[in-house]
């Protein structure tokens, strides 16, 4: 009973240490990263930045703080084991250390298609307590940012304000996907407990889209979508910002089907 009595502080006490060093890190990273790395941008904005609009739509000279934190973690240059924690810390270290020291555009990590467009990074000598810093605060960008974003799912109400809907998503730079379902429809509530309730699957909804959940027996599609309803649920309509229709979806999707729907709407 004492030896697990233990074990729980020990997690308690390490879990708490943990996110001392990434809020000491996003102080860090504020206060001397933050002037020239721009905040977080949609990654459907990044993209339509660099790969439609040759960076016009930006002029982004240096990569913004999630593009880094993408680079570092996820990317196909990711630096460490996603499976060892420990190491991985100590392996942005040393990449944030020797980068900034020596930064050459043949050792970067970032995408391709940004390089051309960033200008020269001058060196820059950071100390081995800033870079630990910096590498907690990078490995724990993501959960943050995903804890702290707005929430983008929402059952719409009768008194829906199509105005007020259409402002949150161009402020967060977000697409929108109206989901047609009932509350006798059987494909819904399977999908739903498959699919749309899955933690990652939200995590990645709610990245780059605003969910609104709509039982169209008690409650009128947004947007004049009606007339584009075929009166099959589930359907999801997938919508810009401004509200214009790009795809509709009629039937229950798979995990993996709906994440390519995700996917290729961007």
């Amino acid at each position: 009973m004492i030896k697990k009595a233990f074990i729980i502080l020990f997690a308690c006490f390490l879990s708490t240490n943990l996110f001392a060093d990434f809020q000491e890190g996003k102080k860090l990273f504020e206060q001397k990263c933050a002037e020239c790395h721009k905040g977080f941008i949609s990654f459907k904005k990044l993209k339509e930045n660099f790969y439609e609009r040759n960076n016009k739509l930006l002029n982004l000279e240096i990569p913004t703080e999630n593009m880094l934190a993408w680079a570092i973690m996820d990317s196909s240059k990711k630096i460490g084991d996603p499976n060892d924690v420990d190491m991985r810390v100590v392996e942005i270290e040393e990449y944030l250390k020797n980068y900034l020291a020596n930064p050459d555009v043949n050792n970067s990590i970032c995408d391709q298609a940004a390089l051309k467009y960033y200008k020269k990074k001058e060196p820059l000598k950071i100390s081995d307590e800033e870079a630990e810093l910096l590498a907690q605060y990078f490995m724990g960008y993501k959960a943050d940012r995903l804890k702290n974003m707005p929430k983008a799912s929402k059952e719409l109400s009768s008194n829906y304000n199509e105005k007020e809907i259409l402002k949150e998503a161009q402020a967060q730079g977000k697409h929108i996907i109206v989901y047609a379902t009932s509350k006798t429809c059987y494909f819904c509530k399977k999908m739903e407990k498959d699919v749309l309730n899955l933690e990652d699957v939200k995590e990645t909804m709610s990245e780059d889209y605003i969910f609104l959940k709509v039982d169209v027996d008690y409650v009128n599609l947004p947007f004049g979508l009606k007339k584009h309803f075929k009166g099959m649920t589930p359907t999801f309509f997938v919508l810009t910002s401004g509200g214009e229709l790009l795809n509709t979806y009629p039937g229950a999707w798979i995990k993996s089907d709906f994440l390519q729907i995700l996917k290729e709407n961007l």
